[in-house]
């Protein structure tokens, strides 16, 4: 393994129980879909002006989430992107989403 090109800079330790840590994090296990609490709403702040439906709140790896992006922009037939855990769709079609998501088998949020 030829990762010696990433410590670079790091300090020998005498500690025997000394581990590198290279930054990477671990993935978490994705939760089943009727178990996910993903919010849903209408975002401007940031964009420009322009609207933006968010869906966040996803428990999982990130190519769960990636794929489920990839889901919801093909049913509704616009852009969107997937950024720090959360789900971006352009235009407002937060409605569209919701139902989306719970034909797919997420199950709506439970007041507490």
């Amino acid at each position: 393994m030829a990762d010696w090109k990433e410590r670079l800079g790091v300090v020998y330790s005498t500690n025997p129980n000394f581990e590198y840590d290279n930054g990477e994090q671990e993935q978490v296990a994705t939760l089943p879909k009727d178990r996910q609490n993903l919010r849903v709403w209408r975002d401007t702040h940031g964009r420009a002006g322009k609207v933006a439906t968010v869906v966040k709140g996803f428990v999982g790896s990130d190519d769960d989430l990636t794929e489920l992006g990839k889901t919801l922009k093909r049913k509704i037939g616009v852009g969107g992107s997937v950024k720090d855990g959360e789900i971006i769709i352009q235009g407002e079609n937060r409605d569209r989403v919701l139902q989306i998501l719970l034909d797919e088998g997420y199950s709506k949020s439970k007041k507490v």
